[in-house]
């Protein structure tokens, strides 16, 4: 069974730092494109990042292109996401998937990690 842990999250500042990672488990992910999704309360789920399954490519959205920084340890089987230059507008529950399309959202498959911006 596929398990995806998501740790990381909490609250800071505009202009601070967090990584985010995501410890997967139950199969091998070393040969699947990974990604990383965000659900602010009362938007819809929002596509963030994705990553191939060799690191060598990456994909973000517009709205964080620049900031964030998707990157992966095969060898741990951990996905992280840097986030620099946090926005009140990066709040959101953030969780990761696997076999992703970049581009495309889709649902928590874990608990996935608060993020909470202040102003």
């Amino acid at each position: 069974q596929v398990q995806l842990v998501e740790s990381g999250g909490g609250l800071v500042q505009a202009g601070d730092s967090l990584r985010l990672s995501c410890a997967a488990s139950g199969r091998t992910f070393s040969n699947s494109a990974m990604g990383w999704c965000r659900r602010a309360p009362g938007k819809e789920r929002e596509f963030v990042a994705a990553i191939n399954w060799s690191g060598d490519s990456t994909y973000y959205a517009d709205s964080v292109k620049g900031r964030f920084t998707i990157s992966r340890d095969n060898a741990k089987s951990t996905l992280y996401l840097q986030m620099n230059s946090l926005k009140p507008e990066d709040t959101a529950l953030y969780y990761c998937g696997v076999d992703v399309i970049p581009g495309q959202a889709w649902d928590p498959w874990g608990q996935g990690t608060q993020v909470t911006v202040s102003s």
